[in-house]
């Protein structure tokens, strides 16, 4: 899985954020322990999450 950065996904729309949020954990639910594709989930997950919270937080 390609790790999404929180630059490339800050050119994202809300509905592209919560469709890469859902094939991540998609890729996520697919991955074997310790390895990198699930670091790469783990991470991308954590970055899309921060990236949808910090637009809830923008008035």
């Amino acid at each position: 899985m390609k790790l999404r950065t929180r630059f490339e996904l800050a050119a994202k729309n809300k509905t592209e954020l919560h469709v890469l949020l859902r094939q991540s954990f998609n890729e996520l639910a697919k991955s074997n322990p310790g390895t990198h594709q699930r670091r790469n989930a783990l991470t991308s997950i954590e970055n899309i999450q921060r990236e949808i919270g910090s637009r809830a937080l923008r008035p």
